[in-house]
Protein backbone atom coordinates (compact mmCIF):
# COMPACT_ATOMS: atom_id res chain seq x y z
CA UNK A 1 0.00 0.00 0.00
CA UNK A 2 1.29 3.61 -0.37
CA UNK A 3 1.96 5.91 2.14
CA UNK A 4 -1.05 8.57 2.43
CA UNK A 5 -0.64 11.77 1.29
CA UNK A 6 -0.75 14.56 4.24
CA UNK A 7 -3.98 16.32 3.98
CA UNK A 8 -2.79 19.18 5.78
CA UNK A 9 0.07 20.55 3.58
CA UNK A 10 -1.96 20.84 0.93
CA UNK A 11 -3.60 24.32 0.00
CA UNK A 12 -7.55 23.95 -1.01
CA UNK A 13 -6.12 24.09 -5.28
CA UNK A 14 -3.78 21.96 -4.71
CA UNK A 15 -7.13 19.41 -2.03
CA UNK A 16 -8.98 19.93 -5.23
CA UNK A 17 -6.45 18.64 -7.73
CA UNK A 18 -5.58 15.78 -5.75
CA UNK A 19 -9.47 15.17 -5.02
CA UNK A 20 -10.00 15.07 -8.65
CA UNK A 21 -8.04 11.76 -9.13
CA UNK A 22 -10.07 10.28 -6.68
CA UNK A 23 -13.20 11.49 -8.75
CA UNK A 24 -14.34 13.99 -6.21
CA UNK A 25 -15.63 17.56 -6.76
CA UNK A 26 -13.65 20.54 -6.61
CA UNK A 27 -15.68 22.14 -4.13
CA UNK A 28 -15.38 18.70 -2.02
CA UNK A 29 -12.02 20.14 -1.03
CA UNK A 30 -13.80 23.86 0.13
CA UNK A 31 -16.04 21.38 2.44
CA UNK A 32 -13.02 19.33 3.95
CA UNK A 33 -10.90 22.77 4.59
CA UNK A 34 -14.21 24.34 6.42
CA UNK A 35 -14.54 20.68 8.45
CA UNK A 36 -10.76 20.90 9.49
CA UNK A 37 -10.27 24.59 10.14
CA UNK A 38 -14.01 25.56 11.44
CA UNK A 39 -15.36 22.92 12.88
CA UNK A 40 -11.70 21.25 14.14
CA UNK A 41 -12.68 17.95 12.81
CA UNK A 42 -9.83 15.87 11.78
CA UNK A 43 -11.63 12.61 11.16
CA UNK A 44 -13.10 11.60 7.75
CA UNK A 45 -15.47 10.02 9.69
CA UNK A 46 -16.94 13.15 10.88
CA UNK A 47 -16.89 15.13 8.02
CA UNK A 48 -20.81 14.15 7.58
CA UNK A 49 -21.56 15.78 4.68
CA UNK A 50 -19.49 14.09 2.22
CA UNK A 51 -20.75 10.44 1.09
CA UNK A 52 -19.52 7.31 2.83
CA UNK A 53 -18.05 6.08 0.07
CA UNK A 54 -15.79 9.23 -0.77
CA UNK A 55 -14.97 9.04 3.18
CA UNK A 56 -13.82 5.87 2.72
CA UNK A 57 -11.57 6.62 -0.54
CA UNK A 58 -10.20 9.74 1.43
CA UNK A 59 -9.49 7.29 4.63
CA UNK A 60 -7.31 5.33 2.51
CA UNK A 61 -5.75 8.15 0.46
CA UNK A 62 -4.85 10.63 3.20
CA UNK A 63 -3.68 11.09 6.53
CA UNK A 64 -4.69 13.98 8.98
CA UNK A 65 -2.10 14.46 10.92
CA UNK A 66 -2.53 16.86 14.28
CA UNK A 67 0.01 17.85 16.86
CA UNK A 68 -1.53 16.60 20.47
CA UNK A 69 -1.50 18.91 23.54
CA UNK A 70 1.03 17.34 25.64
CA UNK A 71 1.38 20.07 28.42
CA UNK A 72 -1.31 23.12 29.14
CA UNK A 73 0.15 25.83 31.62
CA UNK A 74 -2.20 29.03 32.67
CA UNK A 75 -1.05 32.18 33.60
CA UNK A 76 -2.56 34.57 36.81
CA UNK A 77 -2.69 36.93 33.73
CA UNK A 78 -5.09 34.62 31.69
CA UNK A 79 -2.15 33.62 29.20
CA UNK A 80 -1.78 30.11 28.17
CA UNK A 81 1.73 28.08 27.12
CA UNK A 82 0.67 24.75 24.87
CA UNK A 83 3.60 22.17 24.35
CA UNK A 84 2.75 20.49 21.18
CA UNK A 85 3.61 17.02 19.99
CA UNK A 86 4.24 16.74 16.94
CA UNK A 87 4.51 13.50 14.71
CA UNK A 88 8.26 12.96 14.91
CA UNK A 89 7.56 13.15 18.75
CA UNK A 90 9.33 16.68 18.63
CA UNK A 91 7.60 19.40 20.47
CA UNK A 92 7.48 22.89 19.94
CA UNK A 93 5.57 25.84 22.42
CA UNK A 94 2.53 28.01 21.36
CA UNK A 95 1.03 30.61 23.36
CA UNK A 96 -2.65 32.18 23.59
CA UNK A 97 -2.31 36.10 24.93
CA UNK A 98 -5.80 37.43 25.76
CA UNK A 99 -7.06 40.48 25.35
CA UNK A 100 -3.80 42.25 23.46
CA UNK A 101 -6.24 44.05 22.69
CA UNK A 102 -7.64 41.49 20.09
CA UNK A 103 -7.16 37.61 21.07
CA UNK A 104 -3.60 36.43 20.01
CA UNK A 105 -2.07 33.23 18.81
CA UNK A 106 1.57 33.32 19.31
CA UNK A 107 3.03 30.80 17.03
CA UNK A 108 6.30 28.94 16.21
CA UNK A 109 7.79 27.62 12.93
CA UNK A 110 11.02 25.94 13.54
CA UNK A 111 11.53 23.53 16.56
CA UNK A 112 14.41 25.82 17.99
CA UNK A 113 16.64 28.16 16.39
CA UNK A 114 19.19 28.85 14.75
CA UNK A 115 19.71 32.81 15.43
CA UNK A 116 21.24 32.23 19.13
CA UNK A 117 20.37 35.85 20.12
CA UNK A 118 21.67 36.33 23.21
CA UNK A 119 18.98 37.11 25.97
CA UNK A 120 16.64 34.46 24.30
CA UNK A 121 16.50 30.97 25.41
CA UNK A 122 15.35 29.10 22.23
CA UNK A 123 18.80 30.27 20.95
CA UNK A 124 19.72 27.98 23.16
CA UNK A 125 18.05 25.34 21.76
CA UNK A 126 20.15 25.37 18.03
CA UNK A 127 17.61 24.36 15.35
CA UNK A 128 16.23 21.11 15.31
CA UNK A 129 14.25 21.21 12.51
CA UNK A 130 11.80 23.61 10.43
CA UNK A 131 8.41 22.71 11.39
CA UNK A 132 6.03 22.35 7.92
CA UNK A 133 3.34 24.50 6.77
CA UNK A 134 1.04 22.23 7.73
CA UNK A 135 2.31 22.06 11.18
CA UNK A 136 2.58 25.83 11.72
CA UNK A 137 -1.56 25.91 10.54
CA UNK A 138 -1.87 22.89 13.10
CA UNK A 139 -0.87 25.39 15.96
CA UNK A 140 -3.37 27.76 15.25
CA UNK A 141 -6.00 25.13 14.44
CA UNK A 142 -5.77 23.38 17.34
CA UNK A 143 -5.61 26.47 19.92
CA UNK A 144 -8.53 27.53 18.39
CA UNK A 145 -10.64 24.86 18.73
CA UNK A 146 -8.82 23.94 22.61
CA UNK A 147 -10.09 27.42 23.45
CA UNK A 148 -13.62 27.43 21.40
CA UNK A 149 -12.06 30.79 19.64
CA UNK A 150 -12.75 29.45 15.92
CA UNK A 151 -15.34 31.12 15.09
CA UNK A 152 -14.21 34.69 16.67
CA UNK A 153 -11.56 37.42 15.04
CA UNK A 154 -8.57 36.99 16.43
CA UNK A 155 -4.46 37.58 15.57
CA UNK A 156 -1.85 35.98 14.72
CA UNK A 157 2.06 37.02 15.65
CA UNK A 158 5.04 34.64 14.26
CA UNK A 159 7.01 35.66 17.51
CA UNK A 160 7.19 32.16 18.59
CA UNK A 161 10.28 29.49 18.17
CA UNK A 162 12.08 30.10 15.03
CA UNK A 163 13.00 32.65 12.75
CA UNK A 164 9.80 32.85 10.29
CA UNK A 165 12.03 33.74 7.36
CA UNK A 166 14.89 31.37 7.78
CA UNK A 167 11.85 28.87 6.97
CA UNK A 168 10.58 31.18 4.45
CA UNK A 169 8.61 28.62 2.40
CA UNK A 170 6.42 26.96 4.53
CA UNK A 171 5.97 29.85 6.58
CA UNK A 172 4.23 32.04 4.05
CA UNK A 173 2.20 28.59 2.71
CA UNK A 174 1.23 28.10 6.30
CA UNK A 175 -0.31 31.81 5.97
CA UNK A 176 -1.69 31.33 2.52
CA UNK A 177 -3.61 28.07 4.22
CA UNK A 178 -4.77 30.00 7.00
CA UNK A 179 -5.98 32.92 5.13
CA UNK A 180 -8.50 30.71 2.77
CA UNK A 181 -11.67 31.86 3.33
CA UNK A 182 -13.03 28.17 2.82
CA UNK A 183 -11.37 27.96 6.54
CA UNK A 184 -10.37 30.26 9.02
CA UNK A 185 -10.11 33.26 7.03
CA UNK A 186 -7.33 35.07 8.66
CA UNK A 187 -6.77 38.17 6.92
CA UNK A 188 -3.10 39.06 6.15
CA UNK A 189 -3.42 42.28 8.26
CA UNK A 190 -4.00 40.16 10.84
CA UNK A 191 -0.92 38.57 11.11
CA UNK A 192 2.59 40.19 12.12
CA UNK A 193 5.67 38.17 11.25
CA UNK A 194 8.80 38.90 13.77
CA UNK A 195 12.44 38.59 12.43
CA UNK A 196 16.07 39.57 13.13
CA UNK A 197 16.40 40.35 9.08
CA UNK A 198 17.43 37.54 6.79
CA UNK A 199 17.74 40.00 4.21
CA UNK A 200 17.23 37.81 1.14
CA UNK A 201 14.41 36.49 2.50
CA UNK A 202 13.23 40.08 3.71
CA UNK A 203 13.61 41.43 0.00
CA UNK A 204 11.35 38.48 -1.31
CA UNK A 205 8.49 39.37 1.54
CA UNK A 206 8.48 42.62 0.12
CA UNK A 207 6.99 41.07 -3.17
CA UNK A 208 4.53 38.65 -1.53
CA UNK A 209 0.85 39.14 -2.46
CA UNK A 210 -0.20 38.26 0.93
CA UNK A 211 2.12 40.49 3.17
CA UNK A 212 1.86 40.14 6.54
CA UNK A 213 2.49 42.81 9.18
CA UNK A 214 6.46 42.98 10.01
CA UNK A 215 8.34 43.48 13.36
CA UNK A 216 11.87 44.05 12.89
CA UNK A 217 13.62 42.60 16.10
CA UNK A 218 16.33 45.33 16.48
CA UNK A 219 17.92 45.56 19.95
CA UNK A 220 20.48 47.75 19.11
CA UNK A 221 21.50 51.19 16.95
CA UNK A 222 24.76 50.67 16.11
CA UNK A 223 26.27 47.93 13.93
CA UNK A 224 29.18 46.31 17.18
CA UNK A 225 26.29 46.21 19.67
CA UNK A 226 24.44 44.54 17.33
CA UNK A 227 26.88 41.73 16.07
CA UNK A 228 27.33 41.12 19.93
CA UNK A 229 23.46 40.77 20.69
CA UNK A 230 22.18 39.04 17.38
CA UNK A 231 24.82 37.31 15.87
CA UNK A 232 23.14 36.72 12.38
CA UNK A 233 23.88 40.63 12.17
CA UNK A 234 27.73 39.63 11.14
CA UNK A 235 26.27 38.25 7.93
CA UNK A 236 23.34 40.86 7.77
CA UNK A 237 24.59 44.09 8.76
CA UNK A 238 22.76 47.18 10.59
CA UNK A 239 22.72 49.70 7.26
CA UNK A 240 21.69 47.05 5.33
CA UNK A 241 19.20 45.91 7.44
CA UNK A 242 17.93 49.36 7.96
CA UNK A 243 18.54 50.01 4.38
CA UNK A 244 16.09 47.22 3.08
CA UNK A 245 13.76 48.27 5.64
CA UNK A 246 13.38 52.04 4.01
CA UNK A 247 12.61 50.17 0.64
CA UNK A 248 9.64 47.91 2.13
CA UNK A 249 6.09 48.46 1.43
CA UNK A 250 4.44 49.85 3.80
CA UNK A 251 0.70 49.80 3.51
CA UNK A 252 -0.83 53.52 4.10
CA UNK A 253 -1.64 53.94 7.63
CA UNK A 254 0.76 51.25 8.03
CA UNK A 255 3.96 51.05 10.16
CA UNK A 256 7.27 48.68 10.84
CA UNK A 257 7.49 47.39 14.20
CA UNK A 258 10.83 47.87 15.65
CA UNK A 259 11.53 45.78 18.65
CA UNK A 260 14.20 47.00 20.96
CA UNK A 261 14.73 44.22 24.15
CA UNK A 262 15.87 46.35 26.58
CA UNK A 263 19.33 45.41 28.47
CA UNK A 264 20.37 46.71 31.79
CA UNK A 265 23.12 48.65 31.18
CA UNK A 266 24.05 47.66 27.65
CA UNK A 267 21.44 49.41 25.64
CA UNK A 268 19.30 50.92 27.59
CA UNK A 269 20.68 54.09 28.34
CA UNK A 270 19.28 57.90 26.67
CA UNK A 271 22.48 57.79 24.30
CA UNK A 272 21.07 54.23 22.94
CA UNK A 273 17.78 55.69 22.28
CA UNK A 274 19.03 59.19 20.78
CA UNK A 275 21.15 56.75 18.27
CA UNK A 276 17.83 54.77 18.09
CA UNK A 277 15.79 57.55 17.24
CA UNK A 278 18.41 58.92 14.64
CA UNK A 279 18.82 55.48 12.93
CA UNK A 280 15.10 55.16 12.12
CA UNK A 281 14.63 58.75 11.23
CA UNK A 282 12.18 58.89 7.96
CA UNK A 283 11.27 55.32 8.37
CA UNK A 284 7.35 54.72 8.83
CA UNK A 285 7.90 52.90 11.82
CA UNK A 286 6.97 52.52 15.78
CA UNK A 287 9.25 51.19 18.45
CA UNK A 288 7.67 48.24 20.67
CA UNK A 289 10.52 48.18 23.93
CA UNK A 290 10.36 44.62 25.69
CA UNK A 291 11.76 44.95 28.99
CA UNK A 292 14.18 41.81 29.59
CA UNK A 293 12.28 38.76 30.68
CA UNK A 294 14.79 37.29 33.15
CA UNK A 295 15.87 33.36 32.90
CA UNK A 296 18.42 31.27 34.15
CA UNK A 297 21.00 30.84 31.31
CA UNK A 298 20.57 34.37 30.63
CA UNK A 299 23.65 36.75 31.10
CA UNK A 300 21.44 40.51 31.17
CA UNK A 301 19.28 42.05 33.41
CA UNK A 302 16.02 43.56 33.44
CA UNK A 303 16.00 47.68 33.39
CA UNK A 304 14.52 49.38 36.37
CA UNK A 305 10.92 50.63 35.16
CA UNK A 306 12.44 54.33 35.69
CA UNK A 307 15.31 53.51 33.35
CA UNK A 308 12.60 52.02 30.43
CA UNK A 309 10.54 55.28 31.19
CA UNK A 310 13.50 57.35 30.44
CA UNK A 311 14.17 55.37 27.13
CA UNK A 312 10.75 55.72 25.84
CA UNK A 313 10.45 59.39 26.93
CA UNK A 314 13.70 60.34 25.00
CA UNK A 315 12.02 58.50 22.39
CA UNK A 316 8.88 60.44 22.04
CA UNK A 317 10.61 63.61 22.64
CA UNK A 318 12.07 62.94 19.05
CA UNK A 319 8.69 62.29 17.54
CA UNK A 320 9.18 58.35 17.35
CA UNK A 321 5.72 56.08 17.91
CA UNK A 322 6.62 54.14 20.83
CA UNK A 323 5.09 51.35 23.29
CA UNK A 324 6.25 49.83 25.93
CA UNK A 325 5.38 45.86 25.79
CA UNK A 326 3.51 44.80 28.68
CA UNK A 327 5.06 40.99 29.33
CA UNK A 328 2.11 38.52 29.27
CA UNK A 329 2.64 35.06 31.01
CA UNK A 330 5.84 35.61 32.49
CA UNK A 331 4.79 33.04 35.53
CA UNK A 332 4.37 30.34 33.23
CA UNK A 333 7.52 30.87 31.19
CA UNK A 334 5.57 31.94 27.82
CA UNK A 335 6.77 35.66 27.60
CA UNK A 336 9.26 37.02 24.93
CA UNK A 337 12.39 35.20 24.51
CA UNK A 338 10.81 32.38 27.59
CA UNK A 339 9.82 28.95 24.97
CA UNK A 340 12.17 26.43 25.25
CA UNK A 341 11.43 22.38 25.17
CA UNK A 342 13.82 21.47 28.20
CA UNK A 343 15.98 18.48 27.37
CA UNK A 344 15.93 19.28 23.11
CA UNK A 345 19.11 21.06 23.09
CA UNK A 346 21.12 20.40 20.03
CA UNK A 347 24.59 19.18 20.53
CA UNK A 348 27.14 21.77 19.29
CA UNK A 349 28.24 19.75 15.56
CA UNK A 350 24.51 19.66 14.70
CA UNK A 351 23.76 23.04 15.69
CA UNK A 352 27.07 23.78 13.46
CA UNK A 353 26.03 22.17 10.71
CA UNK A 354 22.65 23.45 10.89
CA UNK A 355 24.20 26.96 10.75
CA UNK A 356 26.38 26.06 7.85
CA UNK A 357 23.51 23.87 6.03
CA UNK A 358 21.74 27.51 6.24
CA UNK A 359 24.06 29.66 5.37
CA UNK A 360 25.16 28.50 1.90
CA UNK A 361 21.38 28.10 1.60
CA UNK A 362 20.61 31.48 1.96
CA UNK A 363 23.93 32.60 0.05
CA UNK A 364 22.79 30.76 -3.40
Amino acid sequence: MPAPQILTELEPDALAEALAGLGAKAFHARQIYAWLYRRGVADFAGMTDLSKELRARLERTFAIPTPAVTARHRSADGTVKFLLRLGDRREVESVFIPDTPAMTFCVSTQVGCAMRCGFCLTGRMGLLRNLTAGEIAAQVRVMAHDLRLADQRFNIVLMGMGEPLHNYDETMKALRMLAADCGLGVNPRRVTLSTVGVLPALERLATEPLMPNLAVSLHAATEELRDRLVPVSRKYGLADLIAACRRFPVARRERITFEYVLLRDVNDGVADARRLAALLHGIRSKVNLIPLNEAPGIPYRRPPDARVDRFARTLAERRVVVSVRKSRGRDIRAACGQLIVEGARQAPAQRAAALLDWSSRSSA
